[in-house]
């Protein structure tokens, strides 16, 4: 598994379901076409999986 993996918000969250807007922004994710490296761990790992039909993934 890679060290850190890094996603991009693909997708606007509006319309959305509350748990899924806040998911998001504990991602980091507040703007579309914004892009976050975060070390790869199960808890970032869950999360993406949550909101994953709303970003892309790009492990490094």
């Amino acid at each position: 598994m890679a060290e850190t993996i890094t996603y991009t918000l693909v997708k606007s969250g509006i319309g959305s379901t509350l748990k899924v807007r806040a998911t998001l922004t504990g991602l980091g994710l507040t703007k579309m076409q914004k892009t976050v490296t975060r070390k790869n761990t199960p808890e970032i790992r869950g999360m993406l999986n949550k909101v994953g039909h709303l970003i892309r993934v790009e492990e490094i």
